[in-house]
């Protein structure tokens, strides 16, 4: 077991301590179990992988260079691949030894003039988009990375065909896998009169199932706001802009970062737009209470036409710091969520009522990507073991919540075990059935590993677990891109 240098630093920053190491095509050892037969496909994944250059740490959590892990599922076992995203800011660091560009926590080094000559680096650092011949490295910012998806090399950056300069293209696209439509957004800076705050654009693409961009709209936001996700829900599409506000001049000037120039503004309220998902038109916008969220579980449309939208949500944004503190390996900052639900009127963007379906700080939920827009009779998430978020701790489980019966089945990991973002895999020989893969860091030995639980009993041993060349540290988000053939 790794000892702690100091009593405030908790096991789970040692995977962060030290800038990741990649590695190359690997066939991985099984410790435990055996991988399913119906379970053929690669898992990837994304994060930040180097918090540190020289003698220097990133500002933010969000700051970190991206590196994308995949591991590929076959006959002949299971082989792993982790390179980092070749950008363009990387391989100047990577020369330099050092930062030279500012990022979401953190300004470029040196007198004003040189800030506004480097002002942003795109980290792709964020999520990952399987295409049926590339894969995205998706970062909030700018456009996409492109990546083969084999051995991960990166090609460049894409504009999908419909992306101008300076447009972003979200982390967070919805993949409806029956028609093979893909949804995406991004949100830029305007500006609305010198020394007020920055507004918002905020764009929506349609693209179809090679990532090509086929339809376009743009919505102007009365304030920037910080909106990371959102929601496909049967014929709509459905933003929550939370009331998160952009000194933008500072930011220009070069005096504060991103992070540091977003205030939390409650009275504001949390605004809400809906999209028509056949044409990109307005159907609504509605206002409601202060609240935040990173992430969306899922949507769909009741039997009433009314949308239901789960969530984790945030009463403020302490989330913010807190994440910005997982950086330094030390959390103070504690950033409580509810699993909760929103119903709303799609034609008047009312919200009917917030029920909390689960009061645990929970993240990262997600459904099987069939039910993507639909009703799911799961969620999956990450979560804190009981009485462990006020410890400075991370996230360090994940469990299962039934809609049906409102239960939740949680993993046992065992002690100083963190299992990033579950994704859930559907039995490619059997739709009813299914399996969670995460990657887990292992504090206890400084290792990591795939561990591969079956959905229905996630609170049972895994049915397999695999070992990882080296440590992986903590990261965002992954996808699952099946096999062409059975």
């Amino acid at each position: 077991m790794i000892k702690n240098k100091k009593l405030d630093k908790k096991t789970w920053a040692h995977a962060i301590s030290q800038p990741a190491e990649e590695f190359p095509l690997s066939q991985l050892p099984i410790i435990s179990g055996k991988i399913p037969q119906g379970l053929r496909g690669t898992l990837y994944r994304n994060g930040p992988g180097r918090l540190q250059r020289g003698n220097t740490s990133v500002g933010h959590w969000f700051d970190g260079d991206g590196a994308i892990l995949a591991v590929h599922f076959c006959d002949d076992g299971a082989k792993a691949v982790y390179r980092y995203v070749q950008t363009r800011g990387y391989e100047e660091e990577t020369q330099a030894n050092k930062f030279l560009y500012g990022n979401y926590g953190m300004t470029a080094p040196g007198m004003i003039w040189h800030k506004w000559q480097r002002p942003v680096k795109n980290a792709a650092n964020t999520s990952v988009l399987a295409l049926p011949d590339q894969l995205l490295a998706l970062w909030e910012g700018d456009h996409p990375h492109a990546l083969d998806l084999e051995n991960l090399e990166t090609k460049g950056l894409t504009s999908l065909g419909g992306l101008t300069q300076g447009k972003a293209y979200s982390a967070h696209p919805k993949v409806d896998y029956q028609t093979g439509e893909i949804f995406n957004f991004g949100v830029n800076i305007g500006t609305i009169g010198m020394g007020s705050p920055g507004s918002g654009i905020l764009s929506v693409y349609k693209s179809d199932f090679t990532g090509r961009i086929i339809q376009h709209s743009q919505f102007d936001l009365t304030q920037f706001s910080l909106i990371h996700d959102f929601v496909l829900a049967g014929k709509y599409l459905v933003f929550f802009a939370p009331p998160v506000q952009l000194n933008i001049w500072s930011v220009l000037l070069g005096t504060s970062s991103y992070s540091q120039a977003l205030t939390w503004q409650p009275h504001i309220g949390t605004q809400i737009i809906v999209i028509d998902r056949e044409n990109l038109s307005l159907v609504s916008r509605g206002e409601t209470e202060s609240w935040f969220q990173w992430h969306f579980s899922n949507g769909y449309v009741d039997n009433r036409g009314i949308v239901i939208i789960d969530f984790a949500k945030y009463a403020d944004f302490q989330t913010n710091e807190y994440l910005r503190e997982v950086a330094t390996g030390k959390v103070k900052t504690t950033a409580k969520t509810t699993f909760t639900r929103v119903e709303l009127n799609p034609q008047n963007g009312r919200v009917k009522q917030l029920v909390t379906l689960l009061n645990r700080t929970c993240e990262f939920p997600s459904v099987p990507s069939k039910n993507v827009g639909k009703f799911s009779p799961a969620t999956y998430m990450s979560i804190f073991k009981k009485g462990t978020e006020t410890q400075g701790e991370i996230l360090n489980s994940i469990a299962k919540f039934d809609h049906e019966n409102g239960s939740l089945t949680e993993a046992n990991l065992g002690l100083n075990r963190y299992p990033s973002e579950p994704i859930y895999v559907e039995d490619r020989a059997n739709s009813d059935r299914g399996w969670v893969l995460t990657v887990v860091y292992d504090g206890n030995n400084h290792s990591s590993t795939i561990c591969i639980f079956e959905s229905h009993r996630m609170n049972e041993e895994p049915v397999c677990q695999l070992a990882l060349p080296s440590v992986i540290p903590h990261s965002f988000h992954g996808t699952w891109k099946p096999s062409k053939t059975i």
